[in-house]
Parts: C-alpha cells; structure tokens; sequence
C-alpha cells in the first residue's frame, strides 16, 4: 500500500482563488479587507514569515500594513500601538508576530488585541467559544488542518484521533476541533510515558511536537490517517516534519507531506479570517 499524500499547497491555491473573488465582492462594497502585523525586533525568522503573509495578502487582494517597531519598546507603547488598531475601522485583522522580546509579556500582549480582530485566533475569548462550539476565530494551523481533513474526505466522526503535542496554538485547538466533530480525541505530549502504545490505536494521528522524526513506522497502526505539522531545518538545507516520512508512507493510507502539507493552510487560513472579519464588521 502506499499512502494518498494530502498536499496542502493544493488545496491552498484553491482557496486563495476563492478569496480573490470574495475580496473582489467586497471592494464593490467599498470594503477593503486590511491586515496589520506588529513585528517587533530584528528576529530573521519572523521577517521570513511577515514577508510571506505580506505576499499572499497582495495576490488574493487583501491590504496588508507591517508595522516595525524596536527591540527595546516597552510594554506600554506596544500596548498603545494595538489599541490605536482597536480603534481604527479600516483595519479587520491585528497580528502580533511571535515570539516576543522576553521583557514583555505576551499573553497580556494577545489578550489587548480585540477579539473580533483577532486573525490568529489566539484570544481567550475566541478560544472560549471554539471550546463549546460557537462561531470564533479560529487559531489558523488547526483551522487548516479541518479544512485539508474535509477536502481529502475524512470525516472525524467515530474515529480516534490522537494529537501529541499540546501548545496553545496546534495541539490543544486542534484537538478540540476534532472533538467538535465527534472524534474521540487522545492527548499525548512530552510527559506521556507509552507514546508509541498510544499512537498505534490513532486513526488519525496529528504530530505537534516540533521535533523531527518524533513518529516512525512502530508508531503507527495499518491505514493510519497522519498529519504532520513538524517544519524542521536540517544542516543539510532539506526541511523534513515530525514524522518520519519515507518509514511510514507505505503503512499509513493518508499523509501530509513536509513542506506542502500544512504549511500553505495556515497562511491560507489568516487570509481565510481576515476576510470572514471584513464580512461581518460592524462598522
């Protein structure tokens, strides 16, 4: 058997060109979806992936703002900085980049941000209604991995799925989702003592974990479904995921590649929410 590869990026450039249509609705409106991204410091990976949002708002129509700002800002003036977009009706989407200088706190930071701008999904607010199934802002890689579970048609009802890891931003919404859709949901994370015993009994097997390699073929049942959101650079320039790919392609019946798999939805997702918050403004 050798396993369907669920290729994000496929699914992801569908989207967009379905998002350039909403957008284009909207601007006869006179709506102008517009994102805003607080970048503070000099941090390369995060330059890396402002660029990259920056980029992928431009090709489906969606004004994009970075805001720079230093190393060295206080708390207080950054807090400013988001209650001046609170505050601004032409701004639909507010994101801090992450991480943070130590010297400010950042779920203080997250949870200034307007809720019903808040594009990455990470305020408690959102997160609350998520939990019980209201209509929120949904952190975007768990978002993506629904969408990307749905086009490929796996329906989570019924199943077991198993998430190893447990960050605020992956594992813990990601599984919630999951719960949301009938799944029985397993929480494995660095303290579970029989990880591989677990992940053997996962119909669907998301892996969080940020380490690479964590999974390999013992890990996994016969026909497994594996989601893998691992990104890991390797001294040798290639980009491999939390699973051990080329162990279990032929074991497992579904999995995501690395890169291509869950990468392009979670930019895909952000443009996804700021758009669903120029629709539903109240202005």
């Amino acid at each position: 058997m050798s396993a369907e590869i669920m290729y994000g990026d496929v699914l992801a450039n569908k989207l967009r060109d379905e998002l350039k249509i909403e957008v284009q609705q909207l601007k006869r409106q006179n709506i102008v979806p517009k994102l805003t991204v607080l970048i503070i410091g000099n941090n390369p990976a995060s330059k890396t992936y402002v660029r990259m949002k920056q980029k992928a708002c431009e090709k489906v129509g969606i004004s994009s703002q970075v805001i720079e700002l230093d190393q060295e800002i206080s708390e207080e003036e950054l807090l400013l900085h988001i209650n001046e977009l609170n505050n601004d009706s032409s701004v639909h989407g507010i994101l801090v980049q992450l991480p943070l200088p130590d010297h400010i706190n950042e779920k203080r930071i997250l949870e200034y941000i307007e809720p019903t701008k808040d594009v990455d999904g990470f305020h408690p607010i959102n997160i609350g209604r998520m939990q019980i199934g209201q209509d929120a802002l949904v952190p975007c890689t768990p978002l993506g991995i629904m969408k990307l579970l749905e086009y490929y048609g796996i329906n989570p009802t019924g199943k077991h799925a198993v998430v190893v890891g447990r960050s605020n931003i992956v594992g813990k919404p990601v599984g919630q989702l999951l719960l949301n859709g009938n799944a029985t949901v397993t929480y494995c994370h660095s303290k579970t003592s029989n990880l591989s015993e677990i992940t053997n009994k996962a119909d669907i097997l998301i892996v969080a974990t940020g380490k690479a390699n964590t999974i390999g073929e013992s890990d996994l049942k016969e026909g497994a479904i594996v989601v893998d959101v691992g990104n890991t650079f390797l001294d040798d320039g290639r980009v491999v995921g939390d699973v051990d790919f080329e162990s279990v392609k032929n074991k497992v019946s579904k999995i995501t590649p690395v890169p291509k798999g869950v990468g392009p939805m979670t930019i895909t997702m952000l443009l996804h929410n700021t758009v669903k918050v120029a629709k539903t403004f109240k202005y």
